[in-house]
């Protein structure tokens, strides 16, 4: 019997982006980076005062001026490459289904060509490797900005993201869909409980659809603005590590959007970079850091347990994704060697 499926290849529809939402909503004030002045004179300079300024109040940031079946993850050995279903997992110990579907794509680099990929997407790779490739290119720029903070030389941080070299790095397709008010009542309206990102950092081009929220210092919940041409980004755990907490790791939440956008399916397209997978999630020999106390000049490194980058986003894609309910856990600490993190903040 020949298959139900065509396998010819079809046009993908064009996305035509949501309106706005009209709901008066507590939007964060995020700062707008304009990241298409780094090759100016003082251009790196500049803008490294610039998100420096970010990431010590809200820690989200938006970059504008930019150019730009075996097939699913194995969240048991903390591979997170490939589709993640919805409504397969509880949340909150209730019968309330998890709504989140998404893909994530590795990089198109011998090394991880084994990894799973659905056939669907042949038809599009070159374009969706390089997305990819741009996508790590505009995040090595920040990488430098970060280096120039915390006074290291300029690749400190990009030499421990470099494209040719292993890593849990992706490119995510996401989908939250949609679920009846009643439903979300029983979960606090909760979409994707609060947390922090597993890697170095993540890009997030802006949409439409509220609900992404971050915790503010004083421990309020503001909704993360769209901005028109902008890629949302915020620090993840590696980062914070690597900087001794002197970046900080933003705790992040979605929520059901506001009455006029609860129906849409509420999409995401991100790239999350993660450190290479031998590379030593240690404290940066920072003077910076030193002169301010979170690193003392006797710290030796041999003293201390190495974590990998590997080692650490794996133990915690397990942790956070290997069971069938996605629980509560505020006030829980994640810990890997001698690095360790709130999964949730009160």
């Amino acid at each position: 019997m020949p298959s139900a499926i065509s396998k010819e290849h079809f046009p993908l529809p064009i996305w035509k982006r949501p309106a706005s939402t009209t709901s008066q909503l507590l939007w964060a004030d995020i700062s707008v980076i304009d990241i298409s002045t780094f090759d100016k004179p003082d251009g790196k300079e500049n803008l490294a005062e610039q998100l420096r300024h970010a990431v010590q109040t809200t820690g989200f940031f938006s970059v504008v001026g930019t150019a730009a079946g075996g097939l699913r993850c194995d969240f048991g050995k903390g591979n997170y490459f490939e589709y993640r279903a919805a409504n397969e997992k509880k949340v909150m110990g209730t019968e309330v289904k998890d709504n989140v579907e998404s893909v994530n794509i590795a990089k198109f680099i011998p090394e991880l060509a084994s990894e799973p990929r659905h056939d669907f997407f042949n038809p599009y790779l070159a374009e969706i490797e390089d997305f990819s490739r741009r996508s790590l290119a505009l995040a090595s720029k920040i990488f430098t900005l970060f280096a120039i903070i915390l006074e290291l030389p300029l690749n400190y941080f990009s030499s421990k993201h470099d494209y040719s070299s292993k890593s849990e790095d992706h490119l995510r397709y996401m989908i939250y869909h949609p679920r009846l008010a009643s439903e979300d009542a029983l979960v606090e309206n909760s979409w994707s409980r609060a947390h922090t990102d597993f890697g170095s950092l993540t890009l997030l081009w802006s949409q439409n659809v509220a609900g992404l929220q971050i915790k503010t210092k004083e421990g309020d919940w503001k909704y993360v603005p769209p901005v028109d041409g902008g890629i949302i980004c915020n620090v993840g755990d590696a980062m914070q590590f690597w900087s001794a907490g002197y970046l900080k790791s933003t705790i992040h939440r979605v929520v059901r959007p506001p009455p006029d956008q609860d129906h849409i399916h509420r999409l995401g397209l991100f790239y999350f970079v993660r450190p290479g997978n031998e590379v030593d999630i240690a404290p940066a020999p920072s003077e910076f850091l030193k002169s301010l106390g979170l690193i003392k000049n006797g710290d030796k490194s041999q003293v201390r347990q190495k974590v990998t980058g590997l080692q650490y986003v794996r133990e915690r894609v397990k942790n956070y994704h290997d069971h069938t309910d996605y629980e509560d856990r505020r006030g829980k600490i994640f810990k890997v060697g001698d690095l360790e993190i709130e999964d949730e903040a009160a």
